[in-house]
């Protein structure tokens, strides 16, 4: 197309942007363009995204507008000119695109609803309806008898979408009546259909019901919403509107049409919802209900348009661009006409709305457009970055290297710049994993006698991109070449061997199943500490924790190496040094120890030791208090401290009449010992302790059940453990000794509840088994 010089602005901005239209056949259509901008402007246009060519079938116009001068459809030999229409501007700062105007061809469908002929009763109700499809949108009108209808008739009710009401019928209604549909393209009538008028009706009564209720409607922003609804009834009923939501409907732009049709014009997004329509009976709540939603789209509009700005080079330029509209805008940026996606330093973020681009350069100087676009519209706007280039900056660092360390840190170097060095305050390394896109990067600042950093904490395994810019106080130099390296596989594996014969050695680790990610795995190698060269490598899965390795020299000393590896390089190895002769020779002497049994037994001798010396300490005052009381203080004493210590282990009433517990043992069992060397005086016991129903006063206390558990007695010393008191009888030819006297204990028993150490043999046992019990209480 043609080249006009227009405007006056530094930049570049539409001043006028071409809009939708519907064109006539073999009829002339313009569409406008107009452009503010530093001449000399270039104007030129698209069509579907291809630049039209110029041709007599178009022309551009001085202003910038394209004339089509007769506009055609597709004929074959010659395209059609409906299609989507962009105009192009482009100075020395850019390049614009407004935004797309859709022409389509005026057209005009066939009727593909007629009216239906219709017998109603006088005083009721008649609806006729049509429908037809058009560009433009075809205005309809009504006839009858081929005479347009009166529409100051206020029992005539048209609506817009074709459809015609008649309340209140009359007999002068009847007649024949046709739809009429017209727009630019064409005219058309529908089918006849007749409207027959009966007597007055009956007068009964007839419950309320909508005839017609409410359609669902989608509408742009602007356009009239008709919410029809038709009502009968004797009486007639009375139609009213409200929001399914509960909120006003309003009052401006509102009116009723007819005997209770809606009317909203110029709709907004907030008119969006469900409306309801109900007919009540006069003076009753008898209702019939009917409901339509309400959908209201709005064309994309900006919120927030984009600035131009300057920016230094190497630094970071920022535009945001924010739009509204229903359903919500999906938001593309252009740079100089085209699509820019991110990649790169060029990251989007924020659904699209706020663009980055970061180490900005000489070929990031253009115009950027933000254009927003949904199902109602679209919008764009524009702005230019300029790119500031100070004189005299350095050039971006050269020879940068790096080299993987270990497998968390890499080494880069690089050397100073070729030109303009003097004026370095410092390094900037950009540093960010090779996979991650560029918004991910991070910076690490070094000064400017440093020409080597060491980059740490890095990820095992993982390849990463580093690049580096010079700064000074007049603005950063472009971005040296960027660099990849890999750090290494992850470090120390761990490495355990175990002796399992003299020529055979068990090596253990912890298994990386991840390394089979990366294509890795273990190397292990081996060799007698005498010699140079390792047998090895020997590859093993990640996945393997163990290997045994057999037919060794028992007689050396072994060297053994472990080490992780995948795709990007090794690991640190781990390194053991054993000896098979001697791991063997301390694996048959000294057998694994059961070390919770020793610590049990520890704590059961500990617990021994205490038992016993409580138990010495017992019997001495036992003694001392036997030797002053003599053999009938003895035994009261024996019945006290059983009295106080211990309670009964059984029910008096099973017990044996006469008998005395010594030590476990029943009296009749100690008989065999002989009864003139007993230690106490059965018939003293006998007087002191008379046994029930043996001519004695019987037993006051009720007897109990033998099932019943023990009873036991209230007081007890918990300072003086019972176990350390017991009556023994001695056979002795001597003399009779002294009870419980220390020399006559019998072997400590393991009872369970403690062990006495070695040397604590003689002392009183301890074993709590058949406390004393006296019958005859």
């Amino acid at each position: 197309m043609g080249m006009g010089c227009l405007g006056h602005s530094a930049e570049l901005a539409f001043a006028m942007e071409p809009s939708d239209d519907v064109a006539v056949p073999g009829q002339p259509i313009m569409l406008g363009c107009k452009v503010e901008g530093t001449p000399p402007v270039r104007i030129t246009w698209r069509k579907n995204g291809v630049e039209l060519l110029e041709s007599p079938h178009s022309t551009m116009l001085a202003n910038g507008s394209l004339m089509i001068h007769h506009f055609q459809l597709d004929q074959g030999s010659s395209p059609s000119d409906e299609g989507d229409y962009e105009c192009v501007a482009q100075n020395r700062f850019g390049l614009v695109v407004s935004r797309k105007a859709r022409i389509q061809a005026a057209t005009m469908s066939d009727f593909h609803v007629h009216p239906q002929a219709i017998v109603g009763e006088e005083g009721g109700v008649a609806r006729f309806q049509c429908q037809i499809h058009g560009l433009p949108k075809p205005l309809i009108m009504w006839e009858k008898n081929r005479v347009p209808i009166d529409t100051d008739n206020e029992r005539y009710t048209l609506l817009p979408k074709g459809v015609l009401q008649i309340t209140g019928l009359r007999a002068e209604d009847s007649g024949i009546f046709h739809c009429v549909a017209s727009n630019i393209a064409s005219v058309r009538v529908s089918h006849g259909a007749r409207l027959t008028v009966s007597g007055s009706g009956s007068g009964a009564y007839k419950e309320p019901m909508i005839l017609v209720g409410p359609e669902n409607l989608t509408l742009t922003v602007h356009q009239t919403a008709v919410l029809e609804c038709v009502a009968t009834g004797n009486p007639r009923p009375i139609v009213s509107w409200s929001r399914l939501d509960g909120r006003p409907i309003g009052v401006e732009g509102i009116q009723v049409l007819g005997t209770g049709n809606l009317i909203i014009s110029d709709v907004t997004v907030q008119h969006s919802g469900v409306y309801v329509c109900a007919a009540n009976r006069p003076g009753t709540r008898v209702r019939r209900t009917a409901q339509g939603r309400l959908v209201v789209q709005a064309p994309a509009e900006f919120v927030q348009h984009p600035q131009s700005i300057s920016r230094p080079a190497g630094t970071t330029a920022m535009f945001t661009c924010q739009a509204q509209g229903e359903p919500p805008p999906h938001v593309t940026w252009l740079k100089n006409g085209q699509v820019l996606g991110p990649g790169g330093h060029v990251r989007l973020k924020n659904n699209n709305s706020t663009l980055t681009i970061s180490g900005i350069g000489p070929e990031d100087e253009a115009i950027y457009q933000c254009v927003a676009e949904n199902s109602a519209g679209s919008s764009q706007a524009s702005a230019r970055l300029t790119v500031l280039w100070a004189e005299g900056l350095p050039g971006p660092p050269i020879n940068v290297r790096a080299v993987s360390i270990s497998s968390t840190e890499v080494r880069v170097s690089w050397n100073e710049p070729l030109v303009n060095t003097k004026e370095i305050i410092g390094y900037v390394l950009h540093i960010r994993k090779a996979a991650d896109p560029p918004e991910l990067e991070y910076q690490e600042a070094v000064s400017k006698s440093t020409f080597q950093h060491l980059v740490s904490d890095l990820e095992p395994s993982t390849a990463y991109s580093f690049y580096i810019k010079a700064y000074t106080p007049r603005g950063a130099s472009s971005a040296s070449t960027p660099t990849l390296a890999s750090t290494l596989g992850e470090g120390d594996a761990g490495l355990w061997m175990r002796v399992l014969g003299s020529s055979t050695l068990q090596l253990l680790w912890e298994p990386w199943p991840r390394l089979a990610l990366h294509q890795g795995g273990f190397k292990l190698f081996y060799r007698p500490a005498s010699k140079a060269s390792f047998t090895g490598p020997i590859l093993l899965p990640g996945t393997v924790s163990s290997y045994n390795l057999s037919q060794l020299d028992p007689a050396a000393v072994y060297e053994v190496k472990l080490l992780a590896y995948n795709q990007h390089g090794e690991g640190n190895s781990t390194v053991r040094f054993v000896s098979l002769r001697g791991a063997s020779e301390r694996t048959a002497l000294s057998p694994p120890c059961d070390c919770r049994k020793e610590e049990a037994t520890n704590q059961m001798s500990t617990t021994g030791i205490v038992i016993g010396i409580h138990i010495g300490v017992t019997c001495i005052i036992f003694c001392v208090l036997f030797l002053l009381f003599g053999q009938r203080g003895r035994v009261l004493l024996c019945k006290d401290v059983e009295n106080q210590l211990s309670p009964p282990q059984g029910p008096r009433s099973q017990r044996d009449p006469g008998v005395l517990a010594l030590n476990g043992a029943r009296l009749g069992d100690r008989d065999q010992l002989g009864r003139d060397e007993k230690c106490v005086d059965m018939k003293e016991l006998e007087q002191l302790f008379p046994a029930a129903g043996a001519g004695g006063q019987p037993d006051p206390r009720p007897p109990q059940d033998p099932a019943a558990p023990a009873l036991y007695e209230e007081t007890q010393l918990s300072m003086l453990p019972l176990q350390g008191f017991s009556l023994r009888e001695e056979r002795t030819s001597e003399a009779k000794a002294p009870c419980a006297g220390p020399a006559a204990a019998p072997p400590p028993q393991d009872t369970g509840s403690g062990l006495l150490s070695e040397g604590q043999a003689a002392q009183p046992s301890s074993a709590p088994a058949a406390q004393p019990a006296l019958s005859g209480q």
